[in-house]
């Protein structure tokens, strides 16, 4: 059997790993959002950018029916929250940061000067008293940027409102697996980009006007895509995010349910997925052979889902999700057979959706 080709190319993995290195943190991410169009602006007749940051492009955009694919821009990161009379610098989150694994990092604090270097700092092991030792937390975490004092500190341009954002870059690991710190969620940002270039370079014609919608601040609340959804008015969205891989140690498959890296996309079963476009994204997968996997939530999906689903009157929606592993790391991993099979089942289900589809459930 012949070797089914790679969705991604080399050019497109050069992409992929300047657009995870360069850091966009939650309210800043202008200058991510220039990198992801420069990059999509050869697949696509148009775009705009809202207020906020969100960016879109937009194909066959006189078309009247409009279908949303999405993925948030957005990575989590940290606030100056306070700077103390000897130079050290404590904290507020912008978004879900992780303090557990904060101890002993390496930041850049973005300023109007450029960037400064910074540590956050912890005590050694030596000096802790066994079990009565202090945890990571907002309390206790604070950064080391070499100064003094809270005027050294200043001089750098270092001040309260100041991000913060941790240095580690891209790499990959056994030639299996993309690493490094935003992949939730710019890996989504990178598979959308990646449809779009497919759609353009197989020269697929569809009948409806289709929106490639990077949005803004999902890790505080799906702000974005509320925004963007407003003003796009869509008749379908399509939604990806990553979800929790369970297979690593530490993981509870009762809680988090049965998903590993490797075994293809996830598809979410849940009151903002409607049902009609789910069964047309696994019949989709089905026909393809493309390998697919399942999940379910209770309430919300926790994504922009939620958000374009409930806008106006009500948009169909439906969530393909990554695996990835140790989600809001630095080392957040995916697997390379995962992203491939996501464009491929994104890009597979855009040629199943007619014009002017009905997704009613009554008619």
């Amino acid at each position: 059997m012949a070797k089914k080709k790679s969705p991604v190319t080399k050019d497109s993995l050069d992409f992929l790993e300047r657009y995870i290195n360069n850091p966009s943190p939650t309210g800043f991410e202008w200058k991510g959002q220039k990198l992801w169009l420069d990059y999509l602006k050869p697949y696509i007749d148009e775009h705009f950018i809202d207020v906020y940051g969100t960016a879109v492009g937009v194909i066959n955009p006189k078309a009247p029916y409009k279908v949303v694919i999405e993925a948030h821009a957005d990575e989590i990161s940290w606030f100056v929250h306070y700077i103390t009379k000897d130079g050290f610098i404590y904290l507020r989150k912008n978004g879900g940061s992780d303090h557990m694994i904060a101890p002993s990092k390496r930041v850049n604090i973005h300023t109007g000067k450029g960037m400064v270097k910074a540590i956050f700092g912890w005590p050694a092991i030596h000096t802790r008293e066994t079990g009565r030792e202090e945890q990571p937390s907002i309390k206790t975490l604070f950064l080391d940027c070499g100064c003094s004092s809270l005027a050294e500190v200043e001089k750098l341009g270092v001040h309260v409102g100041c991000v913060v954002t941790y240095e580690d870059e891209f790499m990959v690991l056994n030639d299996t697996y993309y690493v490094g710190r935003a992949l939730d969620n710019r890996a989504g940002g990178f598979i959308i980009a990646e449809v779009a270039r497919m759609l353009h370079e197989t020269k697929t014609k569809l009948p409806f006007a289709l929106y490639i919608t990077n949005s803004v601040q999902e890790e505080v609340g799906l702000n974005g895509a509320r925004m963007i959804s407003h003003r796009i008015n869509p008749d379908i969205a399509i939604v990806t995010d990553v979800i929790h891989d369970s297979q690593t140690p530490m993981m509870n498959k009762i809680a988090n349910g049965d998903i590993a890296c490797g075994k293809g996309p996830v598809v979410t079963y849940g009151p903002a997925v409607h049902n009609k476009l789910l069964k047309t994204v696994i019949d989709t997968a089905v026909k393809h052979k493309i390998p697919f996997q399942r999940e379910a939530v209770s309430r919300s999906t926790g994504t922009d889902t939620d958000a374009f689903a409930y806008s106006r009157d009500g948009v169909p929606s439906v969530l393909i999700s990554l695996p990835l592993r140790y989600m809001h790391t630095t080392v957040e991993s995916v697997h390379k057979k995962d992203v491939e099979n996501v464009i491929l089942l994104i890009f597979e289900t855009l040629k199943k959706i007619e014009k002017n589809q009905d997704l009613s459930y009554l008619k």
